[in-house]
C-alpha cells in the first residue's frame, strides 16, 4: 500500500466505515511509515476536537469550524491529463506514434555519419574525404543535396543546394540559382525528410 492510498483509507477508518481487510492493511502501513502514522494521529486529534466542539461548544463560530475543515487533508484528485488521455484514446495513440517516430528519427540522424551526395552532374564534383567541392568553371545542373559533409562552392549550381549536418562555404565566384539550405538541427532534418517523403508520394 502506498501513502496516497493510506491517506484515503484514514478518513474511512475514522468514520468507522472501513472494511476489516482494509483495516489490517492500513494498520500494517502505519507500523512501517512514520509520516503516515503522524498524519493519522493528527487526523484523530482533529476528529476529537470537532467532536468536542459539537458536543461541548455549540457556540463555536462558523469561521473557526471552516478553518478546521479546510485544514483537513483533501482526497487526491485524479490528474487532469489522465482524464484527458482516457477521454481521447485516438488522439493519445496518434501523439504516442508521433513521439516514437521523432525518437527513431533523432536516433537515426545521430547515428548516420556516412557522406551522401544526391543530384545530377555528379561528375562535375570533386570529393575529398567528407568535403564536396564544386570547382570554379564547373556547373551542376539541377538540385544538389549533401548529407554529413561540407560543401565548398566555387562554380555554379543551377538549382537548390541543401547541406545537412555540415558546413557550407560559398566563394565569390560561386553562383547558385536556387535556394540554399543549411540543416544542422535534428528537428529541421526530420521535417526535411517528411517534406521530401510527402513530395515523392504526391508526384509519383
Amino acid at each position: 500500500m502506498d501513502c496516497n492510498s493510506a491517506v484515503s483509507l484514514m478518513h474511512e477508518c475514522l468514520d468507522e466505515s472501513l472494511s476489516p481487510e482494509h483495516q489490517v492493511e492500513l494498520k500494517g502501513h502505519l507500523l512501517n511509515c512514520p509520516d503516515c502514522r503522524m498524519r493519522f494521529k493528527e487526523l484523530e486529534q482533529t476528529e476529537m476536537l470537532l467532536f468536542a466542539m459539537k458536543h461541548y461548544s455549540p457556540s463555536a463560530s462558523d469561521e473557526l469550524t471552516n478553518r478546521i475543515m479546510n485544514a483537513l487533508p483533501q482526497p487526491k484528485r485524479q490528474q487532469v491529463w489522465l482524464k484527458w488521455v482516457k477521454g481521447h484514446p485516438a488522439l493519445t495513440a496518434a501523439a504516442f506514434f508521433l513521439v516514437v517516430m521523432l525518437f527513431s528519427a533523432f536516433n537515426f540522424w545521430n547515428q548516420n555519419n556516412e557522406l551522401i551526395v544526391k543530384g545530377s552532374s555528379l561528375d562535375q564534383l570533386v570529393i575529398q574525404g567528407n568535403t564536396v567541392i564544386i570547382p570554379e568553371g564547373k556547373s551542376v545542373a539541377g538540385d544538389l543535396t549533401i548529407e554529413n559533409g561540407s560543401a565548398q562552392v566555387y562554380g555554379d549550381v543551377n538549382g537548390n543546394l541543401t547541406v545537412i549536418d555540415g558546413q557550407l562555404f560559398q566563394a565569390s565566384t560561386a553562383h547558385i540559382s536556387g535556394q540554399v539550405k543549411s540543416i544542422d538541427q535534428a528537428l529541421d532534418w526530420f521535417w526535411y525528410k517528411i517534406t521530401n517523403m510527402v513530395n515523392e508520394v504526391a508526384y509519383r
